[in-house]
């Protein structure tokens, strides 16, 4: 069996609609003649047509690089990562939502990529918006929360207590420190159903930046995120900020040595305090009519609640188990 060098997987959720602009960008890849490389699908519990799509893929498929299919029952974007890290053969994987259109040489400048830097466990793409509607300009300051990644042409290393972690959309991976050092089961396990609780995407890097791997941004690989005009509503925005805020805190605590963890607990409920106050005390007069201002304020009261949703959580979730 030859040795691959990249896998592309794609975890997707009813994706019938959306898979075939997926596809089509990477069977017109350029560069990649030189690579051995794979597709997976990761059909994560859907009940569309996906699967009969793929499958009629695979009948007509006539390219060197082959198209595997792969069902995942248990829900949630997590699951179906770690089954792609689990199925995948390449050295490296590179992860693309069923909205994710790839630039024609995304997979040889992450290939390229990974080559010239070996301390590198993931590397994000530059993510640009594809927007179904024009966002209205008021919405600027939070659309990196709609998975874009915009961090200026020049590559850069990733400072987790300063710049956070890029989302799971377009991002790669070396597989080996994934298996490694990613727990096969993550606390977060994504957005399923009405819960807007995600985060897991942060959570898997955290487990890899502790390891000591480096994490990039590297705007040479670009992927247009497809955002339908849905994503832009209050409904929806609210519940997006409210899931971000929610999982605050299990990551924090990552971020955290174990003795440092009780006195961090009462150092962020202070500080969550303050900046909630701080930005009624800013914006108290426009909270009704500044939808911005709303979304920032449901997010700072989520961050807050955190630990105490989180804790609830957990018990629920071990509570049946037993």
């Amino acid at each position: 069996m030859n040795n691959i060098d990249f896998t592309v997987a794609i975890p997707t959720y009813n994706g019938e609609m959306r898979l075939p602009v997926v596809i089509e960008r990477l069977i017109n890849q350029i560069g990649v003649e030189n690579l051995n490389w794979e597709i997976i699908v990761v059909d994560n519990n859907s009940v569309d047509n996906t699967a009969k799509l793929i499958d009629e893929y695979q009948n007509n498929w006539t390219h060197s690089f082959p198209l595997k299919y792969i069902f995942e029952a248990e829900q949630g974007a997590a699951f179906a990562r770690t089954r792609a890290i689990v199925e995948a053969r390449g050295q490296v994987v590179g992860f693309l939502d069923d909205d994710n259109l790839p630039a024609p040489n995304w997979i040889i400048e992450a290939h390229k990529f990974f080559a010239e830097h070996p301390k590198l466990g993931a590397c994000a793409s530059q993510i640009h918006g594809a927007f179904e509607v024009e966002p209205p300009a008021k919405l600027k300051p939070i659309l990196f929360y709609l998975a874009i990644t915009e961090r200026g042409d020049k590559p850069q290393i990733y400072e987790p207590h300063k710049k956070g972690f890029p989302p799971s959309a377009g991002l790669v991976v070396r597989r080996n420190v994934w298996k490694e050092h990613v727990p096969t089961r993550l606390f977060l396990v994504g957005r399923i159903g009405s819960s807007m609780l995600g985060s897991e995407d942060a959570e898997s890097l955290l487990y890899i930046h502790r390891a000591g791997w480096e994490i990039w941004y590297n705007p040479a690989m670009i992927v247009d995120h497809i955002i339908p005009s849905w994503r832009l509503e209050k409904d929806y925005l609210i519940s997006l900020m409210r899931g971000v805020g929610l999982a605050r805190y299990h990551l924090r605590m990552l971020l955290l040595k174990n003795w440092q963890r009780p006195f961090a607990f009462f150092i962020y409920i202070f500080t969550d305090i303050c900046k909630i106050i701080l930005h009624y005390i800013r914006h108290q007069k426009v909270l009704k009519s500044d939808d911005v201002a709303a979304y920032e304020m449901t997010r700072l009261v989520a961050t807050f609640l955190s630990c105490f949703y989180l804790s609830k959580l957990k018990i629920s979730r071990l509570l049946t188990l037993h």
